[in-house]
């Protein structure tokens, strides 16, 4: 009997270990962390072994595949072990592709692909698919293929996963766009981080189809470097060339297989970022095969994507914005862009090797205040404490909401959009936008 371990037990490496043993492989579950309650009461459930706070060696260097959580890097001691003995690793999606003829949607970027993936998903949810959300977002893909097995997937895919997938294929590939994010996992080399992005179109054929954005510059370079055999579907903010996917004169526009078109402003999604999204979305959905009325009814009652530009309250004139998700400096800049009154701007966490300089114009123009929460803001101080604006350090939620409702006046807008990683006071960004949004109920 075949036998896979698995490294991390959050949501998809029990998910894997649910699938492998209902595939008959022989599974062990190890995480060096303590494993929620739930997923012992999963992997229980199913008679899975598994162990927490640990590592065995002897367990685990005896596997005949591992899957990985995106989680672990590649650096960490067991990691190296698992190489040195050659044994093969890779991810939970990889896992999963093998065992469904499931419609894949693939959906990566640096920034916006979280409410692609969640506006795609409730296109089709909303025009009857049978069809599942899963990868970075929504349940495991493989607990999903064990249990449900639907007829098609949207999965958000990270840098991360894409490392560890190898002959897995989208059927539809979507890329937002490419910008520096996770330099700290791939050695401090762009081209790296790059290269793991680009992973999204292999193995795609004549068949399949590639979303892009038209305008990235990273991506318009790195597509002279492939042979890519999938249709090719960009999308622009305007007309031009190949563009299937535009505004003109203030209409959504999309020249896909039915071609179709609705007035800008019925989006339910605003700014520019949002027209990006909506734009991949609309397309993807149109190849898929969703009628325009559908198209039209999603674009139109998509909610959002909590942590991503959410309203988090109202406090005596003063607007309070949770972007934690904006884990970049591009994210960041995204938001900062569609403010449309004075900012006082929250920013800080672990910092993954970012370059301010790219939020310098906007800060200058739209700050009025900036509050940095971390445990080390001596980047942030070299960056930004020259301009002229007042700055205050904290390294608690309840500080941070406090000290900006000070600097902020009537009429102007707290915007927490941190431009890091939150692992330094906060358990994820899901974690440090709820402390947000419970503080400003607080005030």
């Amino acid at each position: 009997m075949k036998r896979i371990v698995i490294l991390g037990a959050g949501e998809s490496g029990a998910g894997a270990a649910v699938l492998a043993k209902k595939e008959g492989f022989d599974v062990f579950v190890s995480d060096m962390s303590m494993i929620k309650d739930k997923y012992k009461k999963l992997l229980n459930d199913h008679e899975i072994m598994w162990e927490e706070g640990q590592h065995t060696e002897s367990l685990i260097l005896n596997a005949d595949e591992i899957i990985k959580s995106p989680g672990i890097p590649d650096n960490a001691p067991m990691i190296q072990k698992v190489k040195e003995k050659q044994i093969p690793i890779i991810s939970e999606i990889e896992f999963a592709g093998r065992y469904t003829h499931a419609k894949m949607i693939c959906i990566t970027g640096s920034n916006g692909k979280t409410t692609t993936t969640s506006l795609i998903y409730h296109i089709l949810k909303h025009a009857g698919y049978d069809v599942g959300l899963a990868g970075n977002i929504g349940s495991s893909l493989a607990l999903q293929v064990a249990e449900e097995n639907h007829e098609y997937y949207v999965i958000e895919l990270s840098s991360f996963q894409l490392d560890n997938m190898y002959d897995f294929k989208a059927d539809i590939a979507v890329l937002m766009n490419i910008t520096p994010d996770h330099l700290d996992r791939y050695d401090f080399k762009m081209q790296n981080y790059v290269d793991a992005k680009m992973r999204i179109i292999q193995n795609q054929t004549p068949q399949d189809a590639f979303v892009f954005w038209n305008d990235d510059p990273i991506v318009a370079e790195e597509l002279k470097k492939y042979n890519i055999k999938a249709r090719l579907c960009p999308f622009s903010e305007f007309k031009s060339g190949s563009v299937i996917g535009y505004v003109d004169k203030d209409e959504y526009v999309i020249e896909g297989p039915t071609p179709f078109n609705m007035e800008q402003e019925e989006l339910a999604l605003r700014g520019k970022h949002n027209l990006y999204n909506s734009l991949a979305a609309g397309i993807t959905a149109d190849l898929a095969g969703v009628s325009n009325e559908k198209i039209r009814e999603g674009l139109k009652t998509f909610e959002g994507v909590e942590h991503r530009l959410e309203k988090a309250g109202r406090v005596r004139g003063v607007e309070f914005i949770n972007d934690s998700k904006a884990t970049n400096v591009n994210a960041c800049w995204y938001a900062l862009d569609s403010m449309r009154t004075p900012v006082v701007l929250i920013l800080g966490g672990k910092d993954k090797g970012n370059d301010y300089s790219e939020i310098f114009d906007l800060v200058r123009e739209k700050c009025i205040g900036l509050v940095f929460l971390g445990v080390d803001n001596s980047k942030l101080h070299a960056a930004f404490d020259g301009f002229g604006i007042p700055i205050a350090d904290v390294k608690s939620m309840k500080d941070c909401v406090n000290e900006c409702y000070k600097m902020a006046k009537p009429g102007s807008t707290v915007l927490l959009s941190p431009c890091c990683a939150s692992f330094d006071l906060f358990k994820n960004m899901e974690d440090r936008g709820e402390q947000f949004k419970e503080c400003v109920k607080n005030l």
